[in-house]
C-alpha cells in the first residue's frame, strides 16, 4: 500500500516527533542541545514556522508544536534543519551517514481541545522518560519558559495559552496546573498513536473539514471489508464549518 503525503494543514496546530535512526544519539552533549535549538529557530523564522512547545526529551528524540503559515513551512523548516544539524554533527563527533529515522512524524490537532494536552504531552516527556521529577528542571525544553523561570526566543505562545489569564504570574499559574495534572496513560497512548501515524487529533467535525482542506483521509479506516447494503446509498448533507 501507497504511504499516504503526510498530512498538513496551514494555520493549524501540528504536533511532531523526530528520532535518530535506529536509536542513534543525536545530542551527545550540551553543545548539541544549543546548537539544534539555535538552528531550529534560525530555520523556523526563514519558513515561518511558530514553535509553541519544544522538548529535545533524551538522546535521541525531539518533540515539538508548531503552527505553519503556509503548506511547505514544516517540511522546509525541518529539511533545512536537517541537514545543518547533521553535517554540523557529523564534523564534530567525526563521524558519516545519515541520523534520522526517515521523515519526521506529525499530526494535526484541533487546537481548542488539544492545544494544551498537547503541550502538557510534549513537556512532560522528560518527566516520562526518567530524566527528572519536575518538568522544569529539564533544561532543554518549553517548560521553563511557560513556568516564568526564563524567557525563550524560540517559543511563541499560542493565543490559547495566553488566554490562561491576563497577566504572566496568572498564565505561568495556570501553567503549572496544566503540568501538575499530567495525562492518562490513555492520553498519551493516544496522542503518541496519532503523532507517530499521521492522523489528525480533533473531533468528527474538525477531521471532515480537515480532510476537505488537504483532500487527504485525517483518520484511519474502519477495518474488515465494506458492509454491504441492500438499497442505494444515500449520501447525507453534513454542513461543516471550518474552525
Amino acid at each position: 500500500m501507497a504511504r499516504l503525503p503526510r498530512l498538513t494543514a496551514p494555520g493549524y496546530v501540528h504536533q511532531l516527533i523526530q528520532r535518530g535512526n535506529n536509536g542513534q544519539a543525536i545530542f551527545l552533549d550540551a553543545q548539541d542541545h544549543e546548537t539544534y535549538l539555535l538552528m531550529l529557530r534560525e530555520a523556523a523564522l526563514a519558513n515561518r514556522v511558530a514553535i509553541h512547545a519544544y522538548s529535545l526529551v533524551d538522546e535521541n528524540q525531539v518533540l515539538l508544536l508548531a503552527t505553519p503559515a503556509d503548506t511547505q513551512g514544516l517540511s522546509r523548516m525541518m529539511q533545512t534543519l536537517g541537514r545543518r544539524y547533521v553535517a554540523m554533527f557529523n564534523r564534530r563527533h567525526h563521524r558519516s551517514g545519515t541520523l534520522w529515522e526517515g521523515r519526521f512524524r506529525a499530526t494535526v490537532l484541533e487546537a481548542a481541545s488539544y492545544l494544551l494536552p498537547c503541550m502538557s504531552y510534549v513537556e512532560l516527556a522528560p518527566v516520562r522518560a526518567g530524566l527528572v521529577r519536575q518538568p522544569q528542571d529539564h533544561r532543554w525544553s518549553s517548560a521553563q519558559h511557560h513556568l516564568g523561570l526564563r524567557s525563550d526566543p524560540l517559543v511563541t505562545d499560542h493565543p490559547l495559552h495566553w488566554a490562561l489569564g491576563n497577566t504572566p504570574f496568572e498564565r505561568e499559574a495556570a501553567h503549572r496546573g496544566l503540568l501538575q495534572q499530567a495525562l492518562t496513560p490513555e492520553e498519551v497512548n493516544k496522542i503518541t498513536a496519532a503523532t507517530t501515524k499521521g492522523w489528525a487529533l480533533g473531533s468528527d467535525s474538525f477531521l471532515a473539514a480537515l480532510e476537505e482542506l488537504t483532500r487527504r483521509r485525517a483518520r484511519p479506516g474502519r477495518r474488515g471489508r465494506p458492509r454491504k447494503t441492500s438499497g442505494p446509498l444515500i449520501e447525507g448533507g453534513d454542513g461543516v464549518s471550518r474552525g
